[in-house]
């Protein structure tokens, strides 16, 4: 008896050895004209990564070869790192935006959700921040989670539920007749410690960071912006204290003076849009090195998806007054992350933000190292995510051409690998 059970042992643990065995990927070996080192701008040719599971063995001119490794020649193309987007909207797409939140049930959205994240991610862009869900609550939580384990394809993804807003401020629902009641897209808190509590309800319900709307309702006259402020200093350093407590982080929608000043003086993590930033506001986002975020895409949306020539106009001076600031913030040095605002428009085609963001003024390899060094460090995960180095998840795409001579080339992605996982060819 003591023979034959030592003997079904050894049997189980050779089949379990050999489960193991077939469970482990082979390895992948990258090949390319080119392959982009990020950090320095460096391009090296040839260009071939090791991949070896879900992160990266080896990068260089040339690198081993294991047995049994599979080689894909991707011809002449440049191997990049994955896109990153700070500032997506996974449960919007293109038509009436006020609209979608009250003619669609939640599940809809939710399955629009999951639609909209496979076509980012084979877009190119393989980790990305949704910056509220626009009244789908928690919802993105399912969304994350499903794309974590496999069940859907998408980007890896920091999620926030809903933004929070003040009662009557930005996203309320304020162009409704106010008695059907049309609930905010936001979550409301009107003070500190309604912050602490909604941003606590939050957390529970799996947000990984804190997005507020702190500016609206914008205009522009005689060429000079004016949007409130829906915090102060104070209530945004509370929103900002209680993210550091539970280990996270708060980007803001801020437009211009003085909500962005405040949010810098808060000490958040990014300021969206970013429309005006006076001298002390990038003073203070320079030594935080808290990253604007322009989103330029969206409003070049919107002026040529205009309702009428008049709101056409509004938003072409709007671009215009943004292009000006834009390189005013430049000359200041203040850091940048990309972040597109899509959602409004079609997903999967949001790399049109670091062409403009090139057309505006920034140089290519600039734009590059905003998207994923600053993307990266934005999303707390520089250390795993955004170049392609030794230890760093095997997120990868190819391109055609050069983006250090043709920023465009990046909305040509011929191929897409996120953590090993080939999901573009």
């Amino acid at each position: 008896m003591r023979a034959r059970s030592r003997l079904l042992t050894l049997l189980a643990l050779s089949a379990s050895t050999a489960v193991l065995h077939a469970q482990q990927p082979k390895p992948i070996v990258l090949h390319a004209a080119r392959l982009l080192d990020v950090a320095t701008g460096t391009i090296l040719s040839p260009g071939e990564v090791l991949v070896e599971g879900e992160r990266i063995g080896a990068v260089g001119r040339s690198v081993a070869h294991p047995a049994g490794a599979e080689l894909i020649d991707l011809g002449d193309r440049i191997l990049t790192p994955g896109m990153i987007d700070v500032h997506v909207h996974l449960f919007l797409h293109p038509g009436a935006e006020d609209l979608q939140t009250v003619e669609e049930s939640v599940p809809q959205r939710t399955i629009l959700a999951t639609l909209a994240a496979r076509d980012d991610l084979m877009g190119g862009f393989t980790a990305e921040r949704d910056m509220g869900t626009e009244g789908a609550g928690s919802a993105d939580t399912a969304v994350r989670d499903a794309i974590n384990n496999g069940l859907i394809p998408g980007p890896r993804m920091r999620i926030s539920g809903n933004a929070i807003s003040v009662l009557g401020g930005h996203e309320d629902a304020i162009h409704f007749n106010p008695a059907q009641h049309v609930l905010s897209n936001a979550d409301y808190a009107n003070n500190a410690a309604e912050l602490v509590t909604t941003i606590r309800e939050q957390h529970k319900e799996g947000s990984d960071f804190v997005k507020i709307y702190e500016t609206g309702h914008d205009s522009l006259k005689d060429g000079i912006l004016s949007t409130p402020y829906q915090y102060t200093v104070a209530e945004l350093k509370a929103a900002v204290d209680e993210a550091a407590r539970l280990g996270t982080t708060v980007g803001v929608h801020a437009m211009g003076e003085p909500g962005t000043l405040y949010a810098a003086q808060a000490g958040v993590a990014s300021i969206d849009h970013a429309v005006q930033l006076d001298d002390e506001t990038m003073r203070l986002m320079r030594e935080k090195g808290i990253p604007a975020v322009p989103t330029f895409a969206i409003s070049e949306y919107f002026e040529q998806h205009a309702t009428g020539a008049k709101e056409a106009e509004l938003e072409g001076k709007l671009i215009a007054y943004h292009a000006a600031q834009f390189k005013k913030q430049m000359a200041a040095g203040i850091p940048f992350a990309v972040g597109s605002d899509v959602g409004p428009f079609p997903h999967g085609t949001q790399a049109r933000e670091l062409e403009l963001m090139v057309e505006y003024g920034m140089k290519p390899l600039a734009v590059l190292q905003a998207d994923m060094l600053n993307g990266a460090k934005l999303l707390g995960w520089q250390d795993q995510v955004g170049q392609l180095k030794p230890g760093f998840y095997a997120d990868i795409i190819a391109v055609p051409g050069n983006p250090l001579q043709d920023i465009a080339v990046m909305k040509q992605v011929a191929f897409v690998m996120k953590n090993g996982v080939i999901y573009k060819r």
